[in-house]
């Protein structure tokens, strides 16, 4: 049977692969294991048309096991892992695909600390789920409630509202897209409080129309504002806004890899890097690693997904971690990715150096790279092809010494993901055409 759990929660298409009875079990799952009766659970959800359903799913499972449960309704997943880590709640579990299309949803558990779940636990929630049915309830009397926990946000944007008011921002014309999802009404009021101009686009949610053209995964419209407002700067978050990307006042969209290299040197320049480490996935780019090591960092690597991340920056010290695709950890106020704070974070040290964004990238050069992501039928065996595996070996024989191939099946999606890296661009860019098309052939 496959897992449930992927790098990111459960995902699938709502009420094709993922349906509500299983967010009814995974509510009584988490009930049983994690909360226990007369517990207190937080749930919430970002704008995709089937987040009620799913939401009033994990309700009913949850209370059905004399859990009270608290809606937080619409809210970012970091704002729901901020919650979590807070008060009386013994766990969380927020509704959302993050940059996923709408038709698809997901189910992600938070442990007491606002923390993702290892491995082992989740492991244990998948048998759980298995035999929902079986698990022992409560009587009438002791079911729990749903309580309303919309509320609950105003702390988180009280939070970050104090690190933006910190922040003297008032010269710069921002570009906020909010992606037409979770982040849409607490966003734009935080980014106000630095002082700067913001305009807000993709701020007009409809249940449909989250990151469809939109967000940190389609920054096109975003950069095409800027450069026609002529604003200093874009911030492109996704659905349930615990990424962002930047785009620089030209329109160029920012490399996630410089944007925590940008962080990390102003970090290690005033002493402030923690261990003087920065932990990043095995996609992010060689040019970082380079950039950090030249200033006297050291870069430590980890697994795809974010709770990877967090756990090597708590084995290791380091304060500061992510992914390229504009997951940000900043350990000092957050334990997750988080969008807003990413903004935040970007604007203090631009206002600091009295730099442009462009400017300080720069100092973050990038080696060529090429991602790609192809569907195929058994993206879990790739390596067990013979014609695929000495493909990949012939690759890295090209791009050695200083490139590197990845091949690796996705955790969120149902796609074989190939990233290539080198020197020479064009050999580059040859090598991922051709593995990324035989992967198509050979594993369809």
């Amino acid at each position: 049977m496959t897992r449930l759990f992927g790098t990111d929660g459960i995902r699938g298409v709502a009420n094709g692969g993922l349906r509500p009875s299983l967010a009814t079990s995974l509510g009584r799952a988490v009930a049983y294991r994690i909360v226990g009766a007369g517990g207190n659970l937080v749930v919430g959800r970002d704008t995709r048309r089937s987040g009620d359903m799913f939401t009033a799913a994990i309700i009913a499972g949850a209370t059905s096991m004399g859990v009270d449960v608290h809606d937080a309704g619409i809210l970012p997943t970091p704002a729901l892992a901020f919650l979590a880590g807070r008060g009386v709640f013994k766990a969380g579990i927020m509704v959302s695909a993050s940059h996923n299309p709408a038709p698809d949803n997901g189910l992600k558990v938070l442990d007491p600390g606002g923390l993702k779940l290892d491995d082992d636990l989740e492991d244990e929630l998948e048998s759980l789920i298995l035999r929902a049915d079986e698990l022992p309830g409560v009587e009438a009397g002791a079911l729990g409630r749903r309580v309303d926990g919309a509320p609950l946000v105003a702390a988180y944007v009280a939070a970050r509202t104090a690190l933006a008011e910190a922040v003297d921002a008032r010269r710069l014309h921002i570009v906020l897209d909010a992606a037409n999802g979770a982040a849409f009404s607490v966003a734009p009021a935080i980014l106000r409080a630095t002082g700067a101009k913001v305009t807000v686009m993709h701020d007009r949610p409809d249940g449909d129309n989250i990151n469809l053209g939109c967000g940190a995964t389609d920054a096109v419209s975003l950069a095409a504002a800027v450069r026609a407002s002529g604003a200093d700067v874009g911030f492109a978050l996704d659905g349930d806004a615990d990424r962002c990307v930047a785009v620089d006042s030209q329109g160029r969209i920012v490399d996630g890899d410089q944007v925590l290299g940008l962080l990390a040197l102003e970090r290690l320049a005033r002493g402030a890097l923690d261990e003087r480490s920065l932990v990043v996935s095995v996609l992010s780019n060689g040019g970082l690693a380079k950039a950090v090591e030249a200033a006297g960092g050291r870069l430590v690597r980890t697994p795809v997904g974010d709770k990877h991340i967090l756990a090597a920056m708590l084995v290791s010290g380091a304060g500061l971690g992510g992914e390229k695709s504009g997951h940000v950890i900043v350990r000092e106020h957050a334990t997750s990715g988080d969008g807003v704070l990413t903004a935040l974070e970007l604007l203090r040290v631009m206002t600091t150096a009295g730099a442009r964004i462009e400017e300080l990238a720069d100092a973050v050069p990038l080696l060529p790279q090429q991602q790609r992501a192809v569907r195929v039928g058994h993206r879990d065996q790739w390596d067990a092809d013979p014609m695929l595996a000495k493909a990949v070996a012939d690759a890295e024989a090209r791009l050695a010494p200083h490139g590197r191939i990845l091949v690796r099946p996705s955790g969120t999606e149902p796609v074989l993901r190939v990233m290539v890296e080198g020197e020479d661009a064009a050999l580059v860019t040859e090598i991922a055409d051709a593995v990324t098309a035989l992967a198509g052939e050979r594993l369809h």
